[in-house]
């Protein structure tokens, strides 16, 4: 059985690395069985035979599963190359990592009702965000090519000039970064509040202000003035694009990061 799973991960991350260096019009098949494959190895690595298990690898292998998914459907009606292009080498890599960090046994938890809704929502979120926060890197990079002016376009043939052209137009990106944004703090906000108001039933005990809430409050405060801006003030541009990094970097000390440190570098279960 172990070592059929450990197929099953091999099957999923080399469908990612073949999808993403095949042309866009066979990528979207391909990248459909890495999905699948992919949610059968995130399904047993988190609901094995040894009961429910979750840490900072599989929220992060779970995390570019969603951010494949959300990319695909995107990629039905833009041009999403260069984000299949960062993304899928990343999600190729994070697939095997539960099987070296299974992280901590859950299933005593998970005897709550409203665990496991709380922490599926919850990694939606983050894929989602984590997604925002890929496009804010490549919206980042194409606006200072277009600063460039003509610097930037007489790279010609360059690898970086190839890939600027395989972006979608500013305002396509924008408008991508700001659904994901939208989606992933309705998200969060089920995530955020259902922990606050139902902590005895989800933990299992009363709500404690720790660095993980604090940083997950935090974070959730910076993308709702990010959207009120949006709507109110119109903000766009660097405002956005700094604010949503800002958001991201919270979101990854607030879980993914207390998670590897607590995990990998302290050893603590």
């Amino acid at each position: 059985m172990q070592i059929l799973l450990v197929i099953v991960h091999l099957l999923a991350a080399l469908a990612y690395l073949v999808a993403w260096r095949l042309p866009a019009r066979f990528a979207g098949a391909l990248m459909l069985v890495g999905l699948a494959l992919h949610a059968g190895a995130l399904y047993a690595a988190v609901y094995g035979e040894g009961g429910w298990h979750f840490g900072f690898a599989p929220i992060l292998s779970a995390t570019l599963w969603i951010g494949v998914v959300v990319m695909w459907i995107e990629g039905l009606s833009v041009r999403v190359e260069a984000l299949r292009s960062v993304v899928l080498p990343v999600a190729a890599l994070s697939v095997p990592l539960p099987l070296l960090f299974p992280g901590l046994d859950l299933s005593a938890q998970a005897t709550r009702p409203l665990f496991l809704p709380h922490l599926l929502i919850g990694t939606l979120a983050y894929g989602v965000l984590a997604m925002a926060a890929l496009h804010a890197l490549l919206m980042t990079a194409a606006e200072r090519a277009l600063h460039g002016g003509a610097r930037a376009a007489g790279a010609g043939g360059s690898p970086f000039a190839r890939f600027l052209e395989d972006l979608p137009p500013l305002l396509v990106l924008e408008r991508i970064l700001f659904r994901f944004i939208g989606l992933g703090f309705a998200l969060l906000t089920l995530t955020a509040f259902s922990g606050v108001l139902f902590s005895e039933e989800i933990f299992g005990q009363p709500l404690r202000f720790d660095h993980k809430t604090v940083f997950s409050l935090v974070a959730w405060t910076v993308f709702a003035v990010l959207l009120a801006g949006r709507r109110l003030r119109g903000w766009r541009g660097r405002t956005a694009l700094r604010l949503t990094f800002g958001g991201f970097a919270l979101l990854l000390l607030a879980y993914v990061g207390s998670r590897l440190v607590l995990e990998v570098i302290l050893h603590r279960h």
